[in-house]
């Protein structure tokens, strides 16, 4: 024998529905008047309780928000640059706005990471820009510059 075997003996007690008039009387167990009392009667909207305890921070979350899109890199793949650009052309985040593969995000010119899919056959120079590991690999392979500092 196992657990989900075993079974009661007798049939569970069912509980008495109260307030329906019938043998229990006038206030049928309720009492007299009061929310206890009444049909339908309504506990506290815990979960509005809870959002009214929250301060009311005035736009200071959408701040967070905004530095949050500042943060956070537009990517773009090796194939999309190799499409686009000629052989030892420059690949900044400006001439990528010019060349309408980016666009500008709140105003600012984004900061852009450059992803591995497809593949790189042209040599091109680098500025300014972060790269994923394959990334890296493929454009090292493809001849092309990476140059850190400069904008």
């Amino acid at each position: 024998m196992q657990l989900h075997q075993l079974k009661p003996v007798h049939k569970p007690k069912k509980r008495v529905r109260i307030g329906r008039g019938g043998k229990r009387g006038t206030y049928s167990g309720r009492g007299l008047k009061g929310q206890n009392a009444r049909s339908g009667r309504k506990f506290k909207p815990f979960v509005r309780e809870l959002i009214k305890r929250y301060p009311k921070l005035r736009g200071a979350r959408l701040e967070m928000n905004r530095k949050g899109l500042r943060l956070r890199p537009v990517s773009l793949n090796v194939s999309v640059l190799d499409k686009k650009f000629q052989a030892g052309e420059k690949v900044t985040p400006l001439i990528l706005l010019e060349k309408k593969l980016i666009r500008r995000i709140k105003g600012e010119v984004p900061k852009v990471k450059i992803l591995g899919k497809g593949e790189l056959t042209k040599a091109l120079e680098f500025h300014s820009l972060s790269y994923s590991k394959s990334a890296k690999e493929k454009i090292q392979k493809s001849g092309s510059k990476i140059n850190e500092m400069a904008g």
